[in-house]
């Protein structure tokens, strides 16, 4: 900006102290309890109204400093749409907005769509935020065209399927605007790799949400450097996932489109397909071209934080190891082969190598119930490995965790230390965006940030390229490329539709 010219907070700032006669009063004198100038508001738009979007935008709409001045989304009314339950989402509405009688309207089923999201902001601030005198909310079905229009967006939140998350990044940080996504930051790893790069080369604040719900590894690494398991070997991490229909084959039928969805805009960058609900809302995340699989959904939120610990970076290889599916040409049954879906079990081994003081370390994933081998230690007491959760294997000794890193037992020692309290995911993520707000304010990054996330970053999109290949990888981290499957290089990118590439 020009040296004479007044940013937005200069000018309220002025005509605030003329309103009074030059007598200067305190903001909340002015304006109320509880009251935020616009000055010091951030306004932010919300890109992405399916049910967990909207979920995450009732936490925003209750933070008094944001603003949220527009929503998008490629589907306009709640048709379609699934959930974890038919009013779960529909009743955490109507209290957030304190409107005990809101319908989501379209199919009245499931709430989602820009409109609901238009809905939502506006009954929020007319009914819990009167004083702040809201003008009201503007809805876009294509993000390009809120960056064109919104003129005074500070920051946007991104809250789509998976294979938009790095295109509109690349788009809000071109434009200027502090990014808030959920994860993963991309479904591809180069593209991933460019975002990364834009974002340290720039000033703006970036945050890629699972960080918020990341566990406290130094306990562990207190263990670790105290040498209770000798030197590491291992890390193995298991989760319950998938929870959603993972299809073995592509569908035939060609439904026709729900009104109000721009199935065009929805696909994006990815290429031409007839629509069908099976690649849609909760279930993207198991087709290659749309989602990241179990690993992209909740590798974040457990290994993220070990992965910046350990700092594990650059692996040479990725072995896959995934199930099948047989289905019938009658008479001769014969096994399915895709390169589209994720499989419904797979286990994924990562291989590290020494850095620094660290050993190599091999980081070993399993997803669709598969698990580790039960430890001696457990085997030895008549227990199991849990569900979910973490192992951490010495050359002398192992440690179990939750899945989040939480209460870390050294195998074979009897341990006097309570679990911990679990930690209030509410709270957690309130304090979260307090965090954002600040750094938004003070120019100054915090954890959680996209430079910090290139570690996993790479390893969820290998993860990928493994299972999608269906071989053993060996990866030239340097160039960027795989080195003995020169096939499985076109599965690091992936080729843009005209007009939406967000590197050009």
């Amino acid at each position: 900006m020009e040296k004479n010219s007044f940013s937005r907070r200069q000018f309220v700032e002025l005509a605030t102290t003329a309103a009074v006669g030059f007598t200067i009063l305190p903001r909340h004198v002015l304006g109320g309890k509880n009251y935020i100038a616009p000055s010091d508001k951030i306004a932010i738009a919300y890109i992405g109204c399916g049910t967990q979007g909207i979920r995450e935008l009732l936490p925003i709409l209750a933070n008094p400093t944001f603003q949220v001045v527009a929503v998008v989304d490629p589907n306009k009314d709640a048709i379609g749409y699934r959930d974890w339950a038919k009013d779960w989402l529909k009743n955490e509405i109507r209290t957030a907005i304190k409107k005990a009688d809101w319908e989501p309207g379209g199919d009245n089923n499931i709430p989602g769509g820009r409109e609901n999201g238009k809905s939502i902001v506006e009954t929020f601030y007319a009914n819990v935020r009167p004083e702040a005198k809201y003008k009201g909310c503007n809805t876009y079905a294509d993000y390009r065209q809120l960056f064109d229009k919104e003129k005074d967006l500070d920051a946007v939140k991104i809250m789509t399927p998976d294979h938009l998350h790095g295109v509109i990044s690349m788009a809000a940080m071109k434009q200027g605007k502090h990014v808030m996504v959920h994860k993963p930051l991309s479904n591809r790893l180069l593209e991933g790799k460019k975002v990364i790069e834009y974002a340290r080369n720039s000033k703006l604040i970036t945050h890629l949400v699972p960080w918020d719900s990341n566990g406290n590894m130094a306990p562990i690494m207190t263990m670790i450097n105290n040498g209770d398991i000798g030197r590491l070997q291992e890390v193995h991490c298991w989760t319950n996932r998938p929870v959603w229909p993972q299809y073995p084959t592509l569908p035939t039928d060609t439904p026709s489109v729900p009104p109000g969805l721009d199935w065009d805009l929805w696909l994006g960058p990815e290429a031409q397909r007839s629509y069908h609900p099976n690649y849609t809302n909760m279930v993207f995340r198991g087709w290659y071209d749309f989602g990241g699989g179990s690993m992209a959904d909740m590798g974040h939120y457990a290994l993220w934080t070990v992965y910046k610990a350990l700092e594990l970076q650059d692996p040479t290889m990725v072995i896959p190891h995934y199930s099948h599916v047989v289905g019938m040409n009658e008479p001769v049954p014969f096994q399915i082969k895709n390169d589209f879906s994720f499989p419904m079990a797979s286990t994924v081994r990562l291989k590290y190598p020494a850095k620094g003081s660290r050993p190599p370390v091999d980081l070993c994933w399993y997803d669709g119930g598969m698990r580790p081998p039960i430890p001696i230690e457990l085997l030895e007491q008549n227990k199991e490995l849990p569900a979910e959760g973490q192992m951490f294997v010495g050359d002398k000794g192992k440690i179990l965790t939750d899945f989040y890193v939480g209460n870390p037992t050294l195998l074979g020692k009897e341990s006097n230390q309570p679990p911990a309290a679990r930690v209030n995911q509410v709270e957690r993520g309130a304090a979260a965006l307090q965090n954002f707000i600040s750094a938004v304010k003070s120019g100054n990054q915090y954890p959680g940030n996209f430079r910090e996330a290139e570690g996993i970053t790479e390893a969820i999109n290998l993860y990928a390229v493994a299972l999608r290949s269906g071989k053993m990888l060996k990866y030239d981290a340097a160039n960027r490329t795989i080195t003995n499957a020169p096939e499985a290089n076109k599965y690091l990118s992936r080729e843009y539709r005209p007009g939406w590439d967000p590197f050009l």
